[in-house]
């Protein structure tokens, strides 16, 4: 099976293409992190302190999930809730400056997360996809959520 929905195009943010930035923005944007944030070492750790191994980060998947368990077939994301459009059809209203560039940029990116589940899935692996905010306000259920998928033997 083959992912039909063409690709959104993402314009370049640059002064050429008309998007301006400051140098406070652009500080801010600088600082901002893709792997190891707070809640992926959150839920690392308390996997790890429930005996669950996993790699990081694994460059032989689609999409390099921030965990992964191969022997269960399990492909774990936490998603940014500004970056993977959480609430999107609400959220892309309250964007009010460069929405020429964010509202494609993000829907892109929800785009490329739905084709990245889809390979996964046809891979034969399961994926769990948790916000970034579930992580910090309930880690207990999304590890939860994870270790009951295998306690119950879905991965076989």
């Amino acid at each position: 099976m083959t992912y039909e929905e063409p690709n959104i195009i993402v314009p370049r943010f640059n002064e050429a293409s008309g998007f301006y930035t400051t140098k406070k923005r652009s500080k801010i944007m600088g600082k901002i992190r893709s792997k190891n944030t707070k809640p992926e070492l959150l839920f690392r750790k308390a996997l790890w302190e429930k005996h669950i191994r996993y790699r990081i980060d694994n460059k032989k998947l689609p999409g390099k999930p921030d965990v992964s368990i191969k022997k269960y077939k399990l492909a774990i994301f936490i998603d940014g809730e500004f970056w993977h459009g959480y609430d999107w059809d609400k959220r892309k209203l309250e964007i009010k400056s460069n929405r020429l560039f964010w509202i494609p940029k993000i829907e892109r990116n929800m785009q490329r997360d739905r084709q990245v589940n889809q390979i996964l899935s046809e891979m034969g692996y399961t994926v769990f996809r948790f916000w970034s905010n579930e992580i910090l306000k309930d880690l207990d259920t999304c590890i939860n959520d994870v270790l009951e998928y295998i306690a119950t033997g879905e991965n076989t």
